[in-house]
């Protein structure tokens, strides 16, 4: 038996050496656009520290809200689908990247045939053996398969960042609506005290007008005052269940009844709430870093554009063996190969190629205006977020005194009109002024605690999925 040929060795071993050679890198690389950033907030903030490097359970200390947003990480469905992007993502980055290497095949087959002999009267029964291998290899001459690769890689980056800013919007919404689901407890239960308040009232009044001593009309003022309180009792009913299901959906179940930790008055606070730099936030917020590695990627397309319209290398090889007698497969004499080289240059395409490039130079300058757009959303993201947190807190301080003067209102006039000193109006509108306090007072509470997680989300955050 013959030996084997060392040709195909030495053409492997030649596209080997290709796969090494890279050829120039067509195209502009990525660089980050000059920024007109603010040396300082607007809306005045400590920079000592970073709100955002907190741990969410150390700005709100509730082990319930903390198992709720574990939950809704685990199951929340927007969630879910960013994930599985991330996925999509990576495998898409490791079919560009395998562009870059030759594509190697193997085919082997056996068979028999046998023609007609009334065709061909002497025709015999014939065996065929064959076995061969194959390769093909575009040489990457200007680098566009190397930036095909750079513009999947930035795509799976923003795909991570994008997941991760679902991450912190859900913990924000799941934050939020708890809070709204407290205060509209506070609100359910002031509504419910206030009806059964009104509703005494009002039996004491009816006995009064029975025996004379009050008019009609107190006994008519009454009974609008406690309708009043029943149908705020309904209405915040409502929005309870109503609000428990959408936390529901949340986290990822049917709607169900959730179970709360704190009320909404026992919800700490941090005293201060300072901000980092403004620098900061092209580095945290994972928006703003997936609008950048959006604008990476439409950069890196500009080369694939390019390169289209150069000239392309590509090499293919087979090796083989082919015989009628399977002893035989592997002689010299069964052998065949080849080595061909094709090189393709566009000459004349009506500047269809030129119009690509120029297309992918237009996503590119979208994809930076974007991300210019994110810095700017964001910067007045966290402004909003530092005036919205001081406004609801000095709004909050201002209730709290309303509620108190309310109070003592309300117990003067009820004491001047069993004293016979003034009407009944004046107690209604004492009383009218007290519920409201109450209602605002829950109100304003709630609003401030979710402006806080307004800032948290503003500022990029302080979960992260590997923290579970």
């Amino acid at each position: 038996m013959k030996g084997f040929s060392r040709r195909p060795l030495v053409t492997a071993l030649l596209l080997s050496g290709l796969l090494l050679v890279g050829g120039c890198m067509v195209g502009p690389d990525y660089q980050r656009p000059p920024l007109d950033m603010p040396v300082a907030w607007k809306e005045p903030a400590a920079t000592d520290a970073s709100f955002a490097n907190l741990d969410w359970w150390d700005v709100f200390a509730d082990e319930r809200l903390d198992a709720l947003i574990r939950e809704a990480l685990d199951n929340n469905r927007d969630l879910g689908v960013a994930v599985s992007r991330i996925e999509e993502a990576a495998a898409l980055l490791r079919i560009e990247r395998a562009n870059q290497y030759p594509v190697l095949n193997a085919e082997a087959g056996a068979g028999r045939s046998s023609q007609s002999r009334n065709i061909l009267p002497g025709a015999e029964t014939e065996s065929s053996y064959f076995f061969n291998g194959a390769a093909f290899f575009e040489v990457d001459l200007w680098g566009k398969l190397r930036r095909a690769t750079e513009a999947a890689r930035a795509d799976l980056l923003s795909s991570e960042e994008s997941a991760r800013s679902v991450t912190i919007s859900l913990v924000a919404a799941v934050a939020t609506t708890y809070f709204q689901l407290l205060d509209l407890d506070d609100r359910l239960r002031i509504s419910e005290r206030t009806l059964k308040s009104r509703e005494d009232a009002l039996a004491i009044i009816r006995a009064r007008f029975e025996k004379g001593t009050v008019p009609e009309l107190d006994v008519n003022q009454a009974e609008i005052e406690a309708a009043d309180a029943q149908a705020s009792v309904a209405s915040f009913d409502r929005a309870v269940r109503q609000t428990e299901n959408a936390l529901s959906v949340l986290l990822g179940s049917r709607p169900r009844d959730i179970e709360r930790g704190s009320e909404l008055a026992q919800q700490s606070l941090p005293v201060e709430v300072p901000a980092g730099l403004p620098l900061n936030l092209l580095e945290r917020r994972p928006d703003i870093r997936a609008a950048e590695q959006q604008m990476a990627a439409e950069t890196a397309r500009i080369g694939v554009a390019r390169a289209q319209r150069l000239p392309s290398l590509s090499l293919t090889a087979s090796f083989g063996y082919a015989s009628r007698d399977l002893s035989d497969l592997v002689e010299g004499d069964s052998e065949s190969w080849n080595v061909l080289g094709n090189l393709f240059a566009p000459i004349f395409n009506a500047g269809q190629l030129k119009a690509v490039e120029e297309a992918q130079r237009q996503s590119a300058e979208q994809a930076r205006l974007g991300y210019e757009q994110a810095v700017l959303n964001g910067l007045r993201d966290v402004d909003d977020s530092l005036s919205g947190l001081r406004t609801a807190r000095d709004e909050h301080v201002a209730r709290q005194r309303q509620l108190a003067a309310a109070r003592t209102a309300a117990r003067l006039s009820r004491a001047r009109y069993d004293g016979g000193l003034v009407s009944y109006l004046e107690v209604l509108d004492s009383e009218r002024s007290l519920f409201q306090a109450e209602l605002l007072e829950s109100q304003t509470r709630q609003q401030q605690l979710s402006a806080a997680v307004s800032l948290y989300r503003a500022l990029g955050g302080g979960w992260s999925p590997a923290d579970d």
